[in-house]
C-alpha cells in the first residue's frame, strides 16, 4: 500500500502561546505572526492538490488552515472540514495558566524541577507526562495518555475510510497533538521537540501505522 499523504500542520502562533500558558481545549486568537504563520505553511505546500483539507473543531486550527489554503494553487479545498479529535491535548484546570506557575505545582509529582514542559517531555516522555497533568488535575478534566490514544486512533481511522492509496490531505492540528502523534507511531525522539507555529509534519497513513517523512519542518517547499 503507497498509503495517503497527510501533512499536519501546527496552527500559527496564539496570544496564548505568545504568553506562554497552557492552552489545550480552550483558545485564543492568532496573534499577527500567527496569521503570517498559516500563509506561509501554505505557500510551502500551494503546489500540493489535497484531496481533503481538515482541522481540528478549534478556531485557531480552521483558521490557519483557511489561510494557508487561500494560498493553494492546485485546486483544492478552499475550506477545512472541522475533525474534534484531531484538538490539543486536554490540560483540564491547567488551561489559561503560566507554564512556569504550573510546572512549579507539578514539581512534587516529578523526580526533578523542570523549568519548560518541552524539558519534561524529553526527560519523561509524552505518555508519562500526559498522565502526569491527567492525575494532577483536581478538576479530573486532564486527559490520560489512554484517552488522548482513543480518540487520535478514532481520527486516523475517520481520516482513512474518507481516503483512497495515493491520495493528499492537509490536517492543521496542535503542537502537543503532533508530538503525540510522533511518538504514537514510534518515534520519541521526535516528540522530545517543541513543534514550530506553521511547522509541517509529513507522514504517510498505512494500515499498520505510518511512516514520518518529515517532522518540525519550516523550510522545505513540498510538491
Amino acid at each position: 500500500m503507497a498509503g495517503i499523504d497527510v501533512y499536519m500542520v501546527r496552527h500559527g502562533q496564539t496570544y496564548f502561546n505568545l504568553l506562554r500558558r497552557f492552552q489545550g481545549f480552550s483558545d485564543a486568537p492568532l496573534t499577527d505572526a500567527g496569521i503570517q504563520d498559516g500563509h506561509k505553511a501554505g505557500q510551502r505546500l500551494a503546489k500540493i492538490h489535497f484531496d481533503g483539507a481538515y482541522s481540528s473543531d478549534l478556531t485557531r486550527a480552521i483558521h490557519t488552515a483557511r489561510y494557508a489554503l487561500s494560498e493553494n494553487q492546485a485546486q483544492s479545498p478552499v475550506e477545512p472540514t472541522t475533525l474534534p479529535n484531531f484538538r490539543e491535548e486536554n490540560f483540564g484546570s491547567f488551561e489559561g495558566r503560566d507554564s512556569q506557575v504550573t510546572l512549579t505545582d507539578l514539581n512534587a509529582r516529578v523526580p526533578k524541577t523542570y523549568n519548560a514542559y518541552a524539558d519534561m517531555v524529553a526527560d519523561l516522555g509524552m505518555p508519562v507526562v500526559m498522565d502526569i497533568f491527567h492525575d494532577a488535575d483536581p478538576y479530573h478534566l486532564a486527559e490520560s495518555y489512554q484517552e488522548f490514544v482513543n480518540r487520535i486512533e478514532a481520527g486516523f481511522k475517520d481520516l482513512k475510510s474518507r481516503h483512497q492509496d495515493g491520495d493528499k490531505v492537509l490536517l492543521v492540528s496542535h503542537g502537543t497533538t503532533i508530538r503525540a502523534i510522533a511518538d504514537y507511531f514510534g518515534h520519541p525522539e521526535m516528540a522530545a521537540h517543541p513543534v514550530h507555529n506553521g511547522a509541517v509534519m509529513y507522514l504517510r497513513l498505512k494500515d499498520d501505522g505510518a511512516d514520518i517523512l518529515a517532522f518540525n519542518d519550516i523550510t522545505t517547499v513540498f510538491d
